[in-house]
């Protein structure tokens, strides 16, 4: 799962897998680099990927990207309250 790269990868966001999976989609679509952290153990035991079990899948972005990964994160977040 973890992609060999130049820079560092940082966590944008977390979720069930399929949050995560949507997150994942939504940022490769523009065009930000997105890999998923502990999607198996979050999906089999979430309680042990984090604590509570909530947010267990991580999305991953390149440190460069984190910046732009994280407003887009912020509106897709705002739009689902709409």
């Amino acid at each position: 799962m973890e992609k060999q790269a130049s820079g560092h990868w940082v966590q944008v966001t977390s979720g069930t897998f399929n949050e995560a999976s949507m997150m994942q989609s939504i940022l490769i679509n523009e065009g930000i680099e997105a890999v998923l952290k502990d999607d198996f153990m979050g999906s089999i035991a979430p309680y042990l990927a984090s604590p509570g079990g909530a947010g267990s899948v991580k999305v991953m972005v390149q440190e460069e990207h984190y910046q732009r990964a994280l407003e887009v994160v912020e509106d897709v977040e705002k739009s689902r309250r709409l």
